[in-house]
């Protein structure tokens, strides 16, 4: 009974504290906030006397100056009017007219005697130098009359780089010209084959390609002509005696059906 007591005395005591401290926060908020309260005070009590007027103006004081709000229409201020005194003239402003321009004169010959200005004559523009090319070699498929098929040598002009190289096998992945068609030059490289890389360790010929060499649509033959045309393009260079061949960055040990692409290959491997 006595801790029944006690509780609901402590509850009552809870209660009385809570709204002590509510009502002081409100006191505070109408003490700092008491300006505010008071200028909206004033414009609410306005708009309500004066409802039927639909400009109405309230004056806003501070220290230093007296504005003017007109509510509803943009904020002017009132030009006092200028009264001329008797003994002012009032002159009238000078009439504006119109001149035709002037016509530009050519100008007067050269007087003897007068120096002129020398004219800086125009310099010729340098042309370009030439692009400096070189004959490489680079290997497209040609099947002969008895159905074999073979490597053919196509020369082309490169133009001379710090990568000859990848240069000649740019040029081979894009395929033979019109005139190497012609004359029954064929790439047996899948088509949309990219090479993402071309370096050289030693004497072996590291060549990255897309994983779009994998796809050859004219099965072992297909395979093994699409990777002769690489190896003998690549050791056309006195540097390359073979070449690695790599897939996306990494070495696989076949392409297509059993061809082993493991390790290197020259031209001996065929």
């Amino acid at each position: 009974m006595q801790n029944k007591k006690n509780n609901e005395s402590r509850g009552a005591q809870a209660v009385v504290i809570f709204w002590l401290v509510f009502i002081i926060v409100i006191i505070s908020i109408f003490i700092f906030n008491a300006e505010t309260i008071k200028e909206n005070f004033y414009l609410f009590k306005m708009r309500m006397t004066s409802a039927s007027d639909a400009r109405e103006e309230i004056l806003m004081f501070d220290d230093d100056s007296i504005e003017e709000v007109v509510i509803g229409q943009p904020q002017q201020r009132e030009i006092p009017e200028t009264r001329s005194t008797p003994s002012q003239d009032i002159t009238e402003p000078a009439a504006v007219t119109t001149e035709p321009a002037a016509i530009p004169q050519e100008p007067a010959p050269a007087q003897p005697g007068r120096q002129t200005q020398p004219q800086t004559p125009v310099q010729p523009q340098t042309p370009a130098a030439p692009v400096q090319t070189r004959d490489r070699s680079v290997y497209f498929t040609q099947v002969n009359n008895d159905g074999q098929i073979l490597q053919s040598k196509a020369t082309r002009r490169i133009p001379v780089s710090q990568s000859p190289m990848t240069d000649a096998l740019n040029v081979l992945l894009a395929g033979p010209s019109a005139e190497e068609l012609s004359r029954g030059l064929i790439n047996l490289i899948p088509a949309n084959t990219r090479m993402l890389s071309a370096i050289v360790r030693g004497s072996t010929a590291y060549i990255n390609f897309s994983v779009d060499f994998l796809f050859n649509t004219f099965g072992v033959e297909g395979y093994v002509a699409q990777l002769r045309q690489i190896v003998w393009t690549a050791t056309e260079f006195s540097n390359v005696n073979d070449v690695q061949i790599l897939i996306e960055g990494r070495r696989i040990d076949y392409l297509g059906e059993g061809i082993w692409i493991g390790s290197p290959i020259s031209r001996q491997s065929f």
